[in-house]
């Protein structure tokens, strides 16, 4: 693999337009298509500790130097003297580098249109703020899907040539397969099995585990009130300000009745409502985006006790599975849906024949006990 150092990191505005600009040439057929063998690297990342405020309080987190209450304190939970960097975050400090590698003429799929359908990270040691990780982003597991192609972005954070963070995140590009069958068309995902990155220097993730939909709908253990302007709000602290998030009238544009949450801002506030990252230094979350959550709305999170660890921890572990829902009937959709897979609990008759709450979410952690 072909390993590309960057000086400074890319302007995301300058990228996404960029990618935009790309999509056009990038219309398929996909028969064939090769994901570029080049792992982009910013050697010394800056923590931008602004915006890493902005971005704990708005996902709940505690913030990081204990100048104020995140959500999750004037909730309840956590305060005090302030904390490392959420686990969610460095995804937010490779994000530029993702859209950047993405956005490149060797990239076969349009920027435009691509689904996000699910993230796996390792934390094996906490950042802190002041420190300059090094930041890496490669693509790998080019499969066939039932509504297209899917593909992993793989993003790892290195201290002194360590690896103490990675992330896995599933892309899904709908196109016409080769069946015949329209990408947009099928309502249920095909299963698929993926080895995690190939090479010496790569994260060990693995083979992707199985779904983590529960049969029923978990305890609910809050109702959260998400306001009209939360997409801009997280579009500000993390950078990513794609206009199906900012207002109804962009939303409009891409197929949506009105704007939707970030879906790694629905993962990043459900990760820090478990309180795993209060924990100890050691952690592993997955989660997958089920349905996109429709600005303004009511949603319910919710948690189950926690249950026996499986994996090598240093430390007494915890793991807990965690979800949001839709509340009083709420859907969402929309012909742009951000979310993707098997809709297992979404709205459907569960094993009584019961309607059951609209599934956004679906997650789970296993973090060391605080």
């Amino acid at each position: 693999m072909t390993v590309q150092r960057i000086d400074s990191p890319p302007r995301l505005p300058v990228v996404l337009a960029r990618g935009a600009l790309a999509s056009r040439s990038k219309r398929g057929p996909y028969e064939g298509a090769r994901l570029p063998g080049v792992r982009l690297v910013l050697p010394e990342a800056d923590i931008d500790t602004g915006r890493l405020r902005a971005y704990a309080r708005v996902c709940g987190f505690t913030a990081p130097d204990g100048d104020g209450a995140g959500e999750g304190e004037r909730n309840g939970r956590g305060g005090g003297g302030g904390g490392p960097v959420p686990p969610s975050y460095p995804h937010i400090m490779g994000f530029p580098l993702a859209m950047l590698l993405m956005s490149q003429p060797a990239f076969p799929f349009p920027v435009l249109g691509l689904v996000h359908t699910g993230i796996e990270l390792t934390q094996h040691r906490a950042l802190r703020p002041g420190e300059r990780p090094e930041i890496s982003v490669h693509t790998n597991a080019l499969t066939p899907h039932r509504r297209g192609s899917s593909f992993d972005v793989v993003t790892e954070a290195r201290l002194g040539g360590r690896l103490v963070w990675h992330s896995r995140s599933t892309y899904l590009c709908r196109h016409r397969t080769a069946d015949g069958e329209r990408g947009d068309g099928a309502r249920e995902s095909a299963q698929r099995e993926a080895t995690g990155p190939s090479g010496a220097t790569s994260a060990p993730h693995g083979p992707r585990p199985e779904p983590l939909t529960a049969p029923h709908p978990l305890p609910v253990r809050d109702h959260w009130r998400l306001p009209s302007g939360l997409g801009r709000r997280y579009a500000r602290a993390s950078g990513d300000r794609n206009p199906i998030h900012l207002h109804p009238l962009t939303a409009k544009l891409f197929g949506f009745p009105r704007h939707i949450a970030h879906g790694m801002w629905t993962f990043a506030r459900a990760l820090a409502a478990t309180g795993a990252a209060d924990g100890g230094e050691q952690l592993t979350a997955r989660a997958e985006f089920k349905a996109p959550v429709l600005l303004p709305s009511t949603v319910a999170y919710g948690m189950d006790e926690p249950t026996a660890p499986v994996g090598n921890y240093r430390a007494p572990v915890r793991v807990h599975r965690f979800e949001l829902r839709g509340v009083d009937g709420e859907t969402g959709g929309g012909s742009g849906s951000e979310s993707d897979g098997e809709s297992d609990g979404g709205g459907k008759g569960g094993s009584g024949g019961e309607k059951q709450p609209r599934l956004h979410l679906t997650g789970e952690v296993t973090s060391e006990r605080p």
